[in-house]
């Protein structure tokens, strides 16, 4: 008995001592392959019949599966799902995927997906590029680039749209359209070009200013800005604004009148950065870049932007009596005017003591929230911006009845084509810098929302309606990483002066 149980303990996964013990030599070699699970099987009863303990087997290892095992397609696939900033990284890791990730598709589909370019890939074949060489010497080097700039160095400030065009990168800045009506489109002209050479290096080529021919350009960029650097001696930019010295083709470009230009000098210009305001399903409308008439005649664009209980429609082109940034509409979308009928907008007298009553309100509200310091409701992002409609955002806008509109007797406007009927009107206050002057003037008034893509504002004190028009173009890479992001935007632009930033490019 005794004997049994210490053979009982020295039993192991090799087989029973028992058992071995009661076969002679021929009968303990090693069992064939097949034998051995049955003989551990045999082990464990004999073990577990005798009292003893038996050890447990550990699971077999799970076969061995390597990323290169895989089918050249399937590999091809993967490959060109990820990100291209993570290719260069994936080609160090082995020769083969070095090799696979020369295979154009994958860089095809990156180009196409990060960038948008897909219908002229057929044209590379043709050229003796390949897609790999788009992506990795033109549209990823220049990628800060792409999206919508602001020239700094001027009171106009003309907007500039780097886009993917083609198989090259163009630099396309935004004039008045032929018209000067806000519902016709804007004119783009070329500022400057990237494209790739004969010997595939990127070049820059500028092609602004009077000459047509493009000529070479330098281009540093920084931090949410870049400098461009002109090469031709004879190539002249505008700044300032006074003079008569001026080019016709840049008065004919943007209306402007020679009294209030002046011509200097300035082959090195910076580009500051501009992000789209935000959206949220709140806002009445979507917000963006909308043309816009003025007071003067001209057109101008402003960004509209909803910030708590406030949308501000802020100008960001110049105009002969107004610079850049220096008017902002603003609306109340808490105070919502009611007007029963026609009639009431018809009469100047009657909206005039209505915007009155509205205003000494307003006055009173604001006096009333800075005697309370802790109250910073509405001030933010996160502030409720909409007033009690039924509704949220422009489903709401669109449940409203439309009213008729029509202009105030002895009210002009300098586009003829307004809309005939609104659909929500609120409390207004332009806020306006005229050139040389100090101060803000304010101008109450009436704001109209007609649909998604106008509105209007009705200057009762200046007796003028200035109607707004959407920008109808298609834009990336003009996403503020953050609400934040964007008022930090808003704040650093508005307190550039006239003449700009310095130029710090180093050639």
């Amino acid at each position: 008995m005794e004997r049994c149980a210490c053979l009982s303990a020295a039993c192991s996964s090799r087989g029973c001592l028992c058992r071995q013990q009661r076969q002679g030599p021929a009968e303990t070699a090693a069992p064939a392959p097949a034998e051995k699970h049955v003989e551990a099987d045999a082990a464990a009863r004999c073990c577990a019949g005798s009292g003893g303990i038996a050890s447990p087997r550990p699971p077999p290892p799970p076969p061995r599966c390597s990323l290169q095992d895989l089918p050249v397609e399937l590999l091809v696939e993967i490959f060109a799902s990820l990100p291209g900033t993570d290719l260069p990284s994936l080609a160090q890791a082995c020769t083969r995927f070095h090799s696979l990730l020369h295979t154009d598709s994958i860089w095809r589909r990156r180009c196409r997906e990060e960038y948008g370019l897909g219908e002229n890939l057929q044209d590379l074949e043709v050229m003796g590029v390949s897609c790999r060489e788009v992506y990795t010497q033109l549209l990823h080097p220049h990628r800060h680039l792409l999206g919508l700039w602001q020239l700094d160095t001027e009171p106009y400030r003309e907007l500039l749209k780097v886009a993917v065009d083609g198989l090259g990168i163009t630099g396309w800045k935004y004039l008045p359209p032929h018209n000067r009506r806000v519902d016709g489109r804007m004119q783009l002209k070329p500022s400057f070009r990237i494209r790739l050479t004969e010997r595939k290096s990127a070049t820059a080529e500028c092609r602004a200013g009077c000459s047509s021919r493009s000529h070479s350009l330098h281009i540093q960029v920084q931090k949410d800005q870049f400098t461009t650097q002109c090469n031709r001696i004879d190539h002249r930019r505008m700044s300032g604004c006074s003079g008569t010295n001026f080019p016709n083709w840049v008065r004919a470009e943007r209306g402007l009148e020679d009294r209030l230009l002046s011509y200097h000098h300035s082959d090195c210009l910076t580009y500051r950065r501009l992000y789209l305001p935000p959206s949220h399903p709140d806002d009445l409308i979507r917000p963006g870049l909308f043309k816009g008439t003025s007071e003067a005649g001209s057109l101008k664009i402003a960004m509209l932007s909803f910030q708590g209980k406030y949308a501000r429609a802020t100008k960001i082109t110049g105009d002969p009596g107004i610079p850049a940034w220096k008017e902002t509409l603003e609306i109340h979308l808490r105070h919502r005017i009611q007007l029963p009928n026609v009639k009431i907008l018809r009469n100047f007298n009657v909206l005039s003591r209505i915007v009155r009553a509205m205003h000494e309100q307003v006055v009173q509200e604001q006096q009333e929230e800075e005697d309370r310091p802790e109250d910073s409701e509405g001030h933010g992002w996160q502030g409720p911006a909409q007033p009690s409609i039924g509704g949220s955002g422009a489903a709401a806008l669109e449940e409203q009845p439309a009213h008729s509109f029509v202009l105030p007797a002895g009210v002009r406007s300098s586009d003829q084509n307004c809309p005939r009927t609104y659909r929500m009107c609120f409390y207004g206050v332009d806020m306006v810098t005229f050139y040389g002057f100090a101060y803000t003037q304010r101008f109450p008034g009436i704001v109209f929302l007609f649909d998604e893509n106008h509105f209007g504002f009705l200057c009762l004190d200046l007796k003028c309606f200035l109607l707004y028009s959407r920008v109808q173009d298609t834009f990336r890479n003009v996403e503020a990483p953050s609400p934040q992001a964007f008022l930090e935007m808003l704040e650093n632009v508005q307190s550039l002066p006239l003449g700009g930033a310095a130029c710090t490019l180093k050639i």
